[in-house]
């Protein structure tokens, strides 16, 4: 049975994409702990991070890379934070987040709550200068 995040990805579960390439899909977090908080995963379900084959995974992490940089043009903060936590979602995933102090990154803190159009304000803006960026 294919993963929430799969779905995501085939379009089955709509999401808010902030960037697309041929491997990995990036999209907003909708329990995000900070404005700008996304998701990048493989489009090859994989459960396990570290399970990835080495050069699609430096690869995941080049793509996040450029993911980060635009989550910080599109809202400035001191840097953007990576986590891995996988117990979640069983499909590989990173999360990006926008952080301006370590506590930004503590995942027990209050999820924002963003209407639909925040939503895709917010993915729009990610988007936009992802792409200016390619």
């Amino acid at each position: 049975m294919a993963t929430i995040f799969t779905r995501i990805i085939q379009g089955e579960i709509p999401s808010y994409k902030c960037a697309e390439d041929e491997n990995f899909y990036a999209f907003l977090d909708i329990n995000p702990i900070k404005k700008g908080h996304t998701l990048v995963v493989p489009k090859k379900e994989v459960d396990y991070l570290f399970d990835l084959p080495d050069d699609l995974l430096g690869k995941m992490q080049i793509f996040a890379k450029k993911v980060a940089l635009a989550i910080q043009k599109a809202f400035p903060c001191r840097k953007v934070g990576q986590a891995v936590l996988g117990l979640e979602v069983n499909h590989a995933h990173i999360h990006l987040i926008p952080l301006e102090k370590e506590g930004d990154m503590i995942f027990s803190n209050p999820k924002l709550k963003f209407t639909e159009e925040e939503f895709r304000e917010i993915a729009q803006k990610i988007l936009a200068n992802f792409e200016k960026a390619e």
